[in-house]
This record gives C-alpha cells, sequence and structure tokens, in this order.
C-alpha cells in the first residue's frame, strides 16, 4: 500500500493542551497520538485530554487514533481511491518485437522494499499478490507479518532480526539461533555439494542438493523451534528461515533468471514452499504468482512474463490439463477491498508475452490431501499465451483473463495428478489391474497390484506380513522405562524418556516428518503410557500411502506411489523374519533370493550431500530380515544408485526384549507414480563366490553393479 503524505492526510481536529507534554521524544521512536472527544463522558479531565506517546506500530490506547502522516488515515485514502483513474480495460499496445534477453541476474532479493509486486524484474511485497500463502505449507495463519513478506524481505529482516536471537539449543533454554544451526549443517556437508552449486549453469545435481541443504536446515530449524516454545504456541515459519539464511548464503542454483527451462528442473517435479521454487530459479517471487524480467525494446524497457503460479488464490480455470486460464494480479487488497485490475506489473508482462509469444514457465499449486492448510506445487511444462481479455469476476470487478496452451511433445505432469483423481472418484478405471489389494486386508490402505507392460499375473506367491516377525527377541542392552505421556509426548517436556533417548527433541515434526537424520531413532513402544497415536510413533500406523505393486519392463516388480510424497515422509517399514547369519547363507543360494533379504551390515550410501556418510547406521546388533516368504511392500522396492528413500533402525520402548524395525523414509519429495528406491547396500569384504549383480537403475550415477 502506498502512503500519500500531503493536505489530505491531515490529523482530524481536536481540543489538547501542549503545555501538558513533559518529555520529548525523536519522532523517530514516537507517534504523538490523542483521545477522540467524547462529549457523553462526564468524568473527562477538564483542560482536554493529555498528551500522550506511543510506539509508531501501536498499541494504542483505547479512544485513541494515530497521528498523520505517520499513518494514513481512512478519509485520505477513501479521497485517494476517488481521485484515481480506473482502468478501461484497453488494451496496451504492443511495441514492436525485439530479441528476449538471454539470462539476466535475479535481483529480485535486493530492490527497494517499498517496490510492488510484479515490478520489472523483481519480486517484491505487495497486498495484492494472487492469492494468500497464510493457508499453505502447513502453517495456518502464524506469522502474519512474515507470511506476507516476499524472498526480499524476509531475506533483509530476518537477518537482523534472527541475529538477535542467541541461547544454547537444548530444551526448554530458549529461542534457536538460526545461524549458530546453518552452520553447523553447512559444516558437515560434503565439500562437492559446494563445488556443484558454484558451477555457472544449473544441473539435476545441484537443484536436488539445493533442496536437500534446504530440507535438513529447515527440519533442523523446526525440531529446535518445536522444543523452545509452548505447546500451544504458533508456527515461527522455519521455511522462512531456512530459505533466508540459504539465499544471505548463496546456497541456491540457477541465480540467471531467463525465459524457457529451467536446467535441473524437470517436469513433473513437485515443491511444497514457494521458497523452494526460489531457491531453484523456477520462479523468483515468494508471494506473487507472477514472474517477469525486462527487456530492451527501443527506448523502453518491456516487462515478458517467465512463470506464473495457479495456485487457486484467483478464479482460474484448471479442469483442462493442457489449456490454464489464468486470472491477472491484482483487484484485491485486504485494506482498501476489491477493485477493478489494472494492466500493469505481472499483467502488462503477459500482455507483453502474448504479442512476442515468448514461453511461459507454468507451476500448479494443489492441495496437500495429508497436510490440509499446504500446497504441493507441480512445475507442468512450458505454455505460451494465446489469448487474452478483460472479464467479470464474482466480485463485480474487472479482472484480466489468459488462455494459455501446453507446448506439445512434453511428459505428463498436472494430467497424471487428474488421473489419478479420476481412478480414486472410480470415474475411471485403472489400467492393467490384477488385484485391487494385494494385501487382503491386512493394511489399513489397500496396495494395487498392477501389470500394463505383459500377461505377467503377478510375483512368486508369498505371504503379505505387515510387521516384523521374531521368534527369538533378544533382551535390551539397557532398561528401558518407557515414558509417562497419557496424552503424547511433547517436544518441549525434557523429563520425557523418549525425548531424553533422542538426544532432547522429538525425531518426528508435527507434520509426522522425521525431523533429524539420526543414525538411530528412538519411538515409544509397550513400555509407553502414550496413546497409539502418539507424535513418537510414526513408523507404528503403518501405510499411509495409496502405494502399488507394478510390473516394469526390465527391472520385474517394483512399488511406487499414487500420492506426493514429501521429503522426510515414513513410507512403510521393513516386514518379514528376522533370521541370524547362518540362515542368511542357507537362504542365498537361490537366484535373486538375496534380493528379498535385509542386511543391516551392509555399507551405504545413505545421503551423498553429507561427507564420511556411507557406512550404515550404528544399531545396537546386526538385524537379518528375510521376506522370502513373509513380507509386504518393501520387498518390491527395487535398488539405484541414486535412491528417492533411505532406511533407519528404529527402536520401540519395550523393557522386555530388544525391539528393533527397519523404516523407510523419503530423501526428497516424490512425485506420484514414481518408483520408489533404496541403495542396497555393498557386503563387504566381498567373499569368495559372492556374484555382482549388474544395476539397472540407469542414474547419472549408477555403480554400474550392486552386490
Amino acid at each position: 500500500m502506498e502512503h500519500h503524505f500531503g493536505q489530505d492526510a491531515a490529523p482530524a481536529s481536536g481540543s489538547f493542551d501542549k503545555t501538558r507534554v513533559l518529555n520529548v521524544k525523536p519522532l523517530r521512536t514516537l507517534v504523538p497520538v490523542f483521545p477522540s472527544p467524547n462529549p457523553a463522558s462526564s468524568s473527562a479531565p477538564q483542560g482536554g485530554a493529555p498528551f500522550v506517546c506511543v510506539s509508531p506500530t501501536g498499541p494504542f490506547p483505547s479512544g485513541v487514533a494515530p497521528f498523520y502522516p505517520f499513518f494514513i488515515s481512512p478519509e485520505s485514502q477513501r479521497l485517494s481511491e476517488q481521485n484515481a483513474q480506473t482502468h478501461t480495460g484497453q488494451r496496451v499496445p504492443a511495441t514492436p518485437a525485439a530479441p528476449i534477453s538471454t539470462a539476466v541476474p535475479i535481483n529480485s532479493f535486493r530492490t527497494p522494499s517499498g517496490a510492488t509486486n510484479g515490478d520489472v524484474g523483481s519480486s517484491r511485497r505487495s497486498t495484492r499478490s494472487r492469492g494468500q500463502v497464510a493457508q499453505e505449507d502447513g502453517y495456518g495463519n502464524a506469522v502474519v507479518e512474515e507470511v506476507e513478506a516476499d524472498a526480499t524481505t524476509v531475506t533483509k529482516r530476518s537477518k537482523r532480526k534472527l541475529q538477535k536471537i542467541k541461547g544454547p539449543q537444548s530444551v526448554g533454554s530458549g529461542d534457536v539461533d538460526p545461524d549458530a544451526v546453518a552452520a553447523d549443517i553447512l559444516k558437515s556437508l560434503n565439500p562437492l555439494v559446494f563445488d556443484v552449486l558454484n558451477q555457472p549453469e544449473g544441473s539435476r545435481e545441484s537443484v536436488a542438493y539445493t533442496l536437500m541443504v534446504y530440507e535438513v536446515m529447515r527440519r533442523k530449524l523446526g525440531q529446535i523451534e518445536d522444543s523452545n516454545r509452548a505447546a500451544n504456541a504458533g508456527a515461527k515459519r522455519p521455511d522462512l528461515k531456512a530459505g533466508a539464511i540459504m539465499m544471505n548464503k548463496g546456497i541456491r542454483t540457477n541465480s540467471k533468471k531467463h525465459i524457457g527451462p529451467v536446467s535441473g528442473v524437470e517436469i513433473g517435479d513437485i515443491f511444497y514452499f514457494r521458497f523452494e521454487l526460489c531457491l531453484v530459479g523456477l520462479h523468483s517471487p515468494s508471494m506473487a504468482g507472477i514472474d517477469y524480467i525486462g527487456t530492451k525494446t527501443s527506448q523502453e524497457e518491456e516487462p515478458l512474463a517467465v512463470s506464473i503460479v495457479s495456485s487457486g488464490g484467483y478464479e482460474d480455470n484448471v479442469e483442462d490439463g493442457d489449456v490454464l486460464i489464468y486470472s491477472g494480479q491484482g483487484g484485491v487488497n485486504r485494506d482498501k477491498g476489491a477493485s477493478d485490475q489494472k494492466l500493469e506489473r505481472g499483467n502488462l508482462a503477459l500482455d507483453n508475452s502474448a504479442h512476442r509469444g515468448n514461453e511461459v514457465r507454468v507451476i500448479r499449486g494443489l492441495k496437500d490431501m495429508y497436510h490440509p492448510t499446504g500446497k504441493v506445487y507441480v512445475y507442468d511444462g512450458l505454455y505460451k499465451i494465446q489469448d487474452s481479455w478483460v472479464d467479470k469476476a464474482k466480485s463485480g470487478f474487472n479482472v484480466f483473463k489468459y488462455k494459455l496452451g501446453r507446448l506439445p511433445g512434453q511428459p505428463p505432469a498436472y494430467m497424471i495428478w487428474k488421473s489419478i483423481q479420476q481412478w480414486t472418484e472410480k470415474s475411471v478405471s485403472r489400467a492393467g489391474v490384477i488385484l485391487p489389494d494385494l494385501t487382503s486386508g491386512a493394511e489399513k490402505v489397500p496396495v494395487c497390484l498392477v501389470n500394463d507392460v505383459d500377461t505377467e499375473k503377478g510375483p512368486a506367491y508369498f505371504t503379505y506380513l505387515p510387521n516384523l516377525k521374531n521368534l527369538r527377541p533378544t533382551a535390551p542392552l539397557e532398561s528401558t522405562i518407557g515414558c509417562s505421556c497419557v496424552g503424547g509426548c511433547q517436544p518441549n517436556n525434557p523429563n520425557c524418556p523418549c525425548v531424553q533417548k533422542n538426544g532432547g527433541y522429538l525425531p518426528y515434526s508435527s507434520a509426522s516428518l522425521i525431523a533429524d537424520l539420526k543414525s538411530v531413532i528412538y519411538e515409544c513402544g509397550p513400555s509407553c503410557q502414550c496413546p497409539s497415536n502418539c507424535r513418537n510413533r510414526v513408523s507404528q500406523g503403518g501405510l499411509k500411502f495409496r502405494l502399488e505393486v507394478y510390473k516394469t519392463k526390465n527391472k520385474g516388480w517394483a512399488l511406487r506411489s499414487w500420492d506426493a510424497i514429501r521429503a522426510g515422509s515414513f513410507i512403510c517399514e521393513y516386514a518379514g523374519e528376522v533370521i541370524d547369519s547362518a540362515r542368511v547363507e542357507e537362504e542365498l543360494g537361490g537366484d535373486n533370493l538375496d534380493d528379498y533379504i535385509f542386511d543391516s551390515t551392509r555399507i551405504y550410501q545413505q545421503l551423498e550431500v553429507f561427507s564420511g556418510d556411507t557406512e550404515a547406521p550404528k544399531i545396537p546388533s546386526p538385524l537379518y530380515i528375510s521376506a522370502i516368504n513373509e513380507g509386504n511392500v518393501a520387498r518390491f522396492m527395487n535398488h539405484s544408485c541414486s535412491p528417492n528413500v533411505l532406511w533407519r533402525p528404529v527402536i520401540h520402548e519395550n523393557k522386555n526384549f530388544s525391539d528393533l524395525h527397519i523404516a523407510f523414509y523419503a530423501i526428497r519429495h516424490i512425485p506420484p507414480m514414481m518408483e520408489l528406491t533404496y541403495d542396497y547396500g555393498t557386503v563387504l569384504p566381498l567373499k569368495a563366490g559372492h556374484r555382482k549383480k549388474k544395476c539397472l537403475c540407469e542414474s547419472v550415477k549408477c555403480r554400474g553393479y550392486f552386490c
């Protein structure tokens, strides 16, 4: 909102005695305010109301109003609006076509804070940005000031504001120092991460590293904040803090804004935070729905659209998978109410792009079914603007409409989501279904068995077992008393034994995401008094995502999900029968039988972004699980040298015996219908006669074999 200073902004007249002022402070720190006259009041002191001073931002005592021009008056605001010319709906003539600049530096995070959203080449704060972010990303209306800020403001303000937050990072000891947390995380990173990020052009690797570092930092900040604030306190937006820190430290990729594809970002990629789009260079504004750059045409600078986000905040038509009817920005202001949109900023950029015919990246924001207040952002590829017009919105005011058509030959992205929606609603049947639920009701969520590549009727016979079977449990290595958290474990309870065993923090966030990459996770178990829905029992709740076992063209049977899986989500545990090392040797005689045996002693490359993370997680004792005859969906996860899933040992608190399980978590965001894979690891030392198997993962980092 612009602040207009002048005669219209003069203070309301009133009677007061300035001789009563006893202490005068600079106007930069104090705003004089005066009680509104109230003739009906018989208790008002004679001689006029006292002169009082408050902070420029309030709070203001009852009956007083701010002194203008520090705050614009409602009356002057109304007059200003009446005097302003409204948009007539006429199109602005496009200038003659000129070569489109290939790349310009993103200056979105260094622009003046006074500008509004949509200014050429920038991403700035505006009360007229498309939609609201307050309800996105699972944070509700928390911290409205930061939610309304764009990356520029967050970066600058957070750097000043967060530096003041100090204190030890332990339960109940005070707020977190984000810079200290960031320093610890960055110190643990593999040097190759910085080598990759320093490359002038982005890559698939640089995008993956950037998002992984962001996720680790965001979840760690959230975990510490969780432990330090009261149970009923609002979220403090660790997503914004982590993003601001990474922008300040230059941990990002594709820092040059340009028209067309973004190196390393593939069509169908998903994101759960607007800041993720900024960090990988897909869409710079963290609030505005239209991103654009300025290009020189003759003597003037012409804005051209680079990307748009359609997330449901406006009246967009998103039903057609190849055509998007997109509403322009502006016309909605929480302070002024609705108004006609104007052909300026982002709207002008879209209008120019319609004449110039340049490609526009489209990101569609969809509802996150597992976090009702959050969204999933799907990169749907390149579109071109085919038409534009002015229409009447439901509010009765004029809005710009843009018809964008998807360029042919691109892989499906949004249409995959539409297909799954149709399968779910039973309006269209899933092709190639052999069994609608291969678990026969053993899981809460059905697991579909599908073959649409050949005539095979299913995998070799096995008994579906949803949980681990341990016929010879061993005594625990240490006493486990369990917790007494009757209502469930709380992250800010330092007396909870389960919190203590996890290093002073609960291992899961409020969104049930693994918050820390610890070697061993201690969950509540039979020894604990907390309920089954306790936040520290995530892996015990069974399947949450709608998985399907499907036949591949060259790798046999595999596993994937109908649902998008957020990084850090629990997917499943490895179910089967616990066996000893002697039995492992016996069962490895047949071909491919070792594919159905989990061996915790193998050497794994868990997360390559961290130095030295090439060993198996430290667990109390070796664990071997056979899923040859009995098992669950985990037995169908194939090996990959660049996996999207990792495993962690999880110990359930049980004073009677060692209750050790293997749980699988998403390394990164996984789009629907993408194969779920993990690294099988390597047996060391290699024994005589041990056969190496050819790897078919086809990743750029494929080792060629696994064993």
